[in-house]
């Protein structure tokens, strides 16, 4: 999966370099620094560091990982929040570019970012939120990498509260706890369990303009998913790239062959060409799956569609708030 948000201490990342959100003399500082510093090997990690000191906020620099699993430890100093006034914004973006950068230029094909500025440099978590996902995903639409950001605890970690607000009250109206207890359910009239369990749509429905490529649900999901990408005028890297899939996964459905895509991976590229919930329920149909109330995953991901957001990170984002897998592949 090219973009990961993933709970866990980034000195522990098996990938080719970790940034270590740094300060611009790159000395050995507190949070995740000193943890990175001591995870490293202070002493070795100091003397590479007092090579390269000191340095510009966010510009990037690299060492050795030296007793990191990560080959690479990429430094790059954050800004200090000042109300957002004063360039914070520009410089948290170039971290994260420049980094990236760095990386490539490297031959790193996998990195793992903290949450930059989040901590003692008082950058919103929600802001620095939005930063670090939009400078992402810029760079994924021309490059092929993986890219994690690692949250150490939930407390490190903020959602925008008008979408989490948003997120919630359909939550509240769809999403039917499959552990409900239903011992007393007998006691409902009829018309009364019409009203609280609606019947789902008839699988007949059909989306208006796309009926030719739903026709027969006999077809492979390959074959569907050509049509679909050929019916909404996009190409197949745009489409991967949109649904944060691995090329070499892409081109494993692609050509079909018998496989076929986990739920998480066929929801993924059902957001990517923007369908409809209708044109979505009929994708999955076609790898064996259907959208459930019962599970907070197909919920979400539903409040998502029916509103017309198609931004897979955005989705994620929201999914990782509440514990729930990530879609892509």
């Amino acid at each position: 999966m090219p973009f990961t948000i993933i709970r866990q201490d980034i000195t522990k990342m098996k990938v080719d370099a970790i940034v270590n959100a740094a300060n611009t003399a790159l000395q050995m500082g507190g949070g995740v620094c000193g943890a990175i510093f001591n995870a490293a090997g202070s002493s070795d990690l100091q003397a590479a560091c007092d090579k390269l000191a000191p340095i510009q906020t966010g510009e990037a620099v690299i060492t050795p990982g030296f007793r990191l699993p990560a080959k690479y430890i990429i430094h790059t100093p954050g800004p200090v929040y000042h109300g957002g006034k004063s360039g914070e914004k520009a410089q948290l973006r170039a971290c994260y570019r420049n980094s990236l950068k760095l990386a490539v230029a490297n031959g790193c094909e996998s990195v793992a970012f903290p949450l930059i500025s989040s901590g003692i440099y008082s950058y919103p978590k929600d802001k620095a939120l939005r930063v670090a996902i939009s400078v992402i995903q810029e760079f994924l639409s021309d490059h092929d990498l993986d890219i994690y950001l690692t949250v150490f605890d939930k407390a490190a970690f903020a959602i925008s509260e008008t979408l989490l607000g948003q997120v919630e009250s359909y939550i509240d109206e769809h999403y039917v706890d499959e552990h409900r207890d239903y011992q007393h359910e007998y006691h409902l009239l009829e018309v009364e369990k019409a009203l609280i369990f609606p019947a789902p749509l008839p699988s007949s429905t059909k989306a208006s303009g796309l009926d030719d490529l739903v026709d027969n649900l006999d077809d492979p999901f390959s074959d569907a998913l050509l049509r679909l990408i050929d019916a909404k005028g996009k190409t197949d890297v745009e489409v991967y790239k949109r649904a944060n899939l691995d090329r070499k996964l892409f081109s494993k459905i692609r050509t079909g062959k018998g496989y076929t895509p986990s739920k998480r991976t066929a929801l993924a590229l059902a957001v990517a060409l923007e369908l409809s919930l209708t044109e979505t329920d009929d994708l999955l149909k076609r790898a064996g799956y259907a959208l459930s109330h019962s599970q907070m995953l197909d919920v979400i991901v539903e409040y998502f569609i029916v509103n017309g957001k198609y931004d897979i990170f955005e989705i994620n984002e929201v999914l990782f708030g509440y514990d729930q897998p990530l879609l892509g592949g």
